[in-house]
Order: C-alpha cells, then sequence, then structure tokens
C-alpha cells in the first residue's frame, strides 16, 4: 500500500492508503511473498510519479537486505532484491526502509489476505488501486 509522504498522517498504520496492490502469489515463502510486495510497491510508486519511497517492513531480514547489512544467500530472493534496488535508485528523493512490528502493517496483510480470498472465489488474481 502506498501513502503519500505530505500527509499529516503518513506514518499511521491506520492511515488510508493512497494506493494499493494486492496480488495473489500462490505458494511461496513469506520473504519471497515480501520482496514481491516491494516489488509490486516501488513499482507502482514509480509509476505514479513519486520523488522520495520509504518502506515500513515487517520483515527485518529484507530491511537489513536493501540496506546491504546482509548478504542475500537465497537463490530465490536475488533477483527480487536486484530488482527492488534497481527501482528504488531511480527516485531521485531517495529511499529508506524500516523495520516495524507486525502489528503495524495490518493493513499490508489484509491486502494478502484479500487477494487469497478473491482468487478462491474466482476474482482476479491482481487488483491494483490508483488515486483518483
Amino acid at each position: 500500500m502506498l501513502i503519500r509522504l505530505d500527509r499529516p498522517d503518513a506514518r499511521d498504520p491506520k492511515a488510508r492508503p493512497d494506493a494499493t496492490v494486492s496480488e495473489y502469489l500462490g505458494i511461496r515463502t513469506n520473504n519471497v511473498a515480501e520482496y514481491v510486495g516491494v516489488v509490486r510497491a516501488v513499482a507502482l510508486a514509480l509509476e505514479l510519479g513519486a520523488e522520495r519511497v520509504e518502506l515500513l517492513l515487517d520483515s527485518n531480514l529484507i530491511v537489513e537486505q536493501l540496506h546491504g547489512r546482509w548478504r542475500v544467500k537465497d537463490a530465490k530472493l536475488r533477483p527480487l532484491w536486484a530488482e527492488a534496488l534497481r527501482t528504488l535508485r531511480e527516485f531521485p528523493g531517495g529511499w529508506a526502509a524500516a523495520h516495524v512490528p507486525r502489528a503495524q502493517n495490518s493493513a499490508a496483510d489484509a491486502l494478502a489476505n484479500a487477494a487469497i480470498d478473491r482468487v478462491a472465489a474466482g476474482g482476479p488474481p491482481v487488483v491494483v488501486t490508483r488515486p483518483g
């Protein structure tokens, strides 16, 4: 989910998002799912013209790997990590990633669960909402 940084409630975990991506991924590891979420979110932020992106992630592993403090040992994660970094480097105002407790990321979990329920009911695997 994306929230403009200039909003006064930008860091409120209950803030209504400006844009979202909800995608059914099938059976994947939690780390693969987290990285796919990062890749989709930063791509959407770039498409919407964001100057800077700040990621609030409940995966400390991904935060540390994106910042280069931890190596990416899992071969399944390397291409996703590389794609995320390639896109993050395109933001003229830079980027940041910080770890937040899972309880502060419940909206992201809700989007994942919505994708599972939607596909189980015969709906589309991907739903993207944009401002407007």
